[in-house]
């Protein structure tokens, strides 16, 4: 009797513990979600809800205050029939070409320096990555009183030696490359960090190897680091492209998007007919042009490195 009524007693408390553990389960299941919860309701919002807003809207007659008027396809076909909106995309792909690989270069040339023992190495780095910490507005408008065609500082150096004057901000081919100078400035002492992060994950015995064979520094940049540096890279160049095709504060800041619209780049394309002239759905095709856009790009970038894995 002793035995059996043990054994009805065991059988409660073992499907209790059974049903705590299927509970600690599902807490833990649940548990990550919950903690990504805030995160995925603030990218809905402001993220996916406005860019699903903005597509409808890019089928609608909409200056943002009255009903909207559903148009079809009409948006896009006056924007691939506009000959400025040519313009301004080219604008745009030509900023990007120049940019993208100058800061992929520069910024990976000053990481290899900044990763070797050199006094006052933190110095340097802090320097080099101080302009990442100002505002586009704010360096725009440092690099405008630099280039000023009429008040700016190498202007007036110019004159003092007598040497003939250069219209930095004036002359559309100048102003192009004023603007690619000014943006190279800005940002490679950010990407500079995000390649140094790339090249202390390398290890030091790949070098040691290629060393004791007998390559020489070229080769072993080649062999070595390019290879393992694959997706920082990759990296580098997906938010160098986004961050050029959007480009807007630094360059409406410098040039205002002159003379004559050519440094005026899509986004600011963009803002000009969606908040200056209130066509909402005009400038939300165009946003739908840019998103696309991008995202070719990013799966361009994705088909070359594989999705970053390394061969």
């Amino acid at each position: 009797m002793v035995v059996e009524k043990s054994k009805s007693v065991s059988v409660p408390m073992k499907k209790m513990k059974e049903q705590s553990i299927k509970s600690d389960q599902r807490k833990r299941k649940w548990a990550p979600y919950l903690f990504i919860l805030p995160n995925l309701l603030i990218f809905l919002t402001f993220i996916i809800i406005p860019a699903l807003m903005g597509f409808i809207y890019s089928f609608t007659s909409y200056n943002g205050v009255s009903s909207m008027t559903f148009i079809g396809m009409e948006n896009y076909i006056r924007l691939f029939n506009n000959a400025e909106f040519w313009k301004i995309l080219m604008n745009t792909l030509i900023y990007a070409a120049l940019v993208v690989p100058l800061v992929y270069a520069i910024s990976l040339g000053i990481a290899m320096l900044m990763i070797k023992e050199v006094k006052a190495r933190g110095l340097f780095r802090a320097i080099i990555f101080w302009p990442t910490m100002i505002s586009f507005i704010i360096v725009g408008l440092s690099w405008k009183w630099i280039f000023g065609d009429s008040f700016g500082i190498v202007t007036y150096l110019l004159e003092a030696g007598e040497l003939p004057s250069i219209k930095w901000l004036s002359d559309p081919a100048i102003a192009k490359i004023t603007i690619v100078i000014a943006t190279v400035w800005a940002r490679v002492g950010f990407f500079m960090v995000i390649f140094i992060a790339g090249l202390q994950s390398i290890p030091a015995a790949y070098y040691e190897a290629a060393q004791i064979d007998g390559a020489n520094r070229i080769q072993l940049f080649w062999k070595i680091t390019l290879p393992l540096l694959k997706p920082t890279s990759l990296l580098v160049f997906m938010l160098l492209i986004v961050e050029s095709v959007k480009a807007y504060p630094l360059i409406f800041s410098l040039t205002g998007g002159g003379p004559a619209k050519e440094t005026t780049l899509m986004v600011q394309y963009i803002f000009e007919f969606g908040f200056t002239k209130s066509e909402v759905g005009y400038a939300s095709a165009m946003s739908v042009v840019l998103f696309v856009l991008i995202g070719v790009f990013t799966v361009i970038q994705f088909k070359w490195a594989q999705g970053g894995k390394i061969n």
